[in-house]
């Protein structure tokens, strides 16, 4: 598939995805008393007040060239959240944490149920439909990876936030600190990954990716 159709096939789904993520925070925030993501118009699906320009379009695009568009990843702007608007703050952080892998593993389900439906109705991966079934499979696919990689306990991810809650205060506050050097880390792992052959996010990522994409649309995996 020609590079350029297969990026506007893949880009939108994975739009998509990182904005009912960052979308799902800020109701789940709201619903807890914080209405910051509302006051600063981020309760929207309208993509432009979403849009990072280096995580949504930037690191994107040199993924998918560098990987000869086998790869396709990205990242929206964090929905503000207050933790002051909140009644219990470190219990709180933990739903509106899990409100953006729940949502993204919703559009998983969504996209995998679509894809169960195109066979009963004898469409399948064939002829003339093969680009709506990538486009679910791929949307499948984004959404369980965006979930997954989002719950690793590596501050700032949401995994992180999640067992931050469940931590006795004062670990809590020295867990949290460790969130400037959190991209660091990600991006280390990423790097021995490449380099040394030691693929630790790949290892968490995959068996759950096959796993929801076998559950949710009844196929085997392919190439990602």
């Amino acid at each position: 598939m020609d590079l350029l159709l297969k990026l506007a096939l893949w880009a939108p789904p994975l739009l998509f995805a990182v904005i009912i993520h960052e979308y799902a925070h800020g109701r789940a925030a709201e619903r807890l008393g914080d209405p910051t993501a509302r006051l600063m118009g981020r309760l929207t699906f309208n993509p432009l007040p979403h849009i990072d320009i280096v995580g949504s379009i930037i690191f994107p695009g040199l993924l998918f060239l560098a990987s000869g568009g086998n790869m396709l990843f990205g990242w929206a702007k964090p929905v503000p959240v207050n933790p002051y608007n909140l009644r219990n703050a470190q219990k709180d952080m933990v739903w509106i944490s899990l409100a953006g892998p729940g949502a993204n593993l919703a559009g998983a389900l969504a996209c995998g149920l679509l894809i169960r439906l195109m066979g009963l109705l004898g469409l399948g991966a064939q002829g003339q439909w093969i680009p709506v079934h990538d486009l679910l499979l791929f949307g499948l696919k984004i959404n369980v990876v965006l979930a997954v990689f989002n719950l690793i306990p590596i501050p700032p991810l949401d995994g992180s936030k999640v067992l931050a809650g469940f931590l006795p205060y004062r670990l809590y506050v020295g867990y949290m600190k460790l969130e400037r050097f959190g991209m660091f880390i990600i991006i280390g792992l990423l790097i021995a990954g490449q380099v040394l052959g030691i693929h630790i996010l790949g290892t968490i990522i995959m068996p759950a990716l096959n796993l929801f994409v076998r559950l949710f649309a009844g196929i085997e995996l392919g190439r990602f």
